[in-house]
């Protein structure tokens, strides 16, 4: 140990004594990640922020979604494709042949991939509401399509989807047996992109999370780039 420091504080003598920089790539560095955040979900749910919500402005267009992952498969598809209860074959433009899904929000079942939707835990324009309209496109880009965290998009029928629709806890949840997995994974995607809730939101999502076992929630942070304030 002593004999690399030694070796390293020399090279930066000569590197110095020479008039040369080295460029560091900090972000590369393990150090520099954002570390992941473990609560349990009482005290993860109080730590959102309170805010008011802001929907001018709002366009879905402005979170470009589905987009392609390679081999003909889009993040729908993705999403599809690891949530399956069996696991389909893929053929040709990324057609899913032979699977089985579950919707949690419902419990309804199906062979049919194309008679479930991907839902967004965090809906786009409740996310634009509680932060996103700062956020630059790329941003967007990213929370729409997050593959990352396995909470962010989740495959349901398209009844429970629509039925939701851009709704926060405060206006829908699922059924009574999984609200505390919702809460849990609506929680954790606010928190990972940090986003904000407002009053009756949050009054909703601790009154579910006291009624749930406070188990320990890991989210790790995203990085969120932002244009002007708005």
């Amino acid at each position: 140990m002593r004999l690399r420091r030694a070796v390293a504080a020399l090279t930066a003598t000569i590197i110095a004594s020479a008039g040369l920089t080295i460029a560091t790539d900090v972000a590369a560095t393990p150090a520099a990640e954002a570390a992941a955040v473990k609560k349990r979900l009482v005290p993860l749910t109080k730590s959102l922020k309170v805010a008011s919500e802001v929907r001018r402005g709002y366009d879905r267009d402005k979170f470009d979604h589905w987009i392609s992952q390679g081999d003909g498969c889009d993040t729908r598809d993705r999403v599809l494709i690891k949530e399956a209860k069996v696991k389909p074959r893929v053929t040709g433009d990324c057609d899913l042949v032979g699977g089985r899904w579950l919707s949690y929000y419902d419990g309804r079942r199906t062979r049919d991939a194309s008679s479930f939707d991907v839902d967004h835990m965090v809906p786009l324009a409740e996310a634009w509401d509680s932060g996103a309209r700062r956020w630059n496109a790329a941003t967007r880009e990213r929370f729409a399509n997050d593959l990352a965290d396995g909470r962010s998009l989740v495959a349901v029928t398209a009844s429970s989807n629509r039925t939701k629709s851009d709704q926060d806890p405060a206006g829908w949840l699922p059924r009574r047996a999984v609200r505390c997995r919702y809460v849990r994974e609506y929680v954790a995607v606010k928190t990972r992109w940090k986003l904000t809730v407002d009053l009756r939101e949050k009054r909703t999502l601790l009154r579910t999370a006291r009624r749930c076992r406070n188990v320990v929630v890991t989210v790790r942070p995203a990085t969120v780039g932002a244009t002007s304030p708005r």
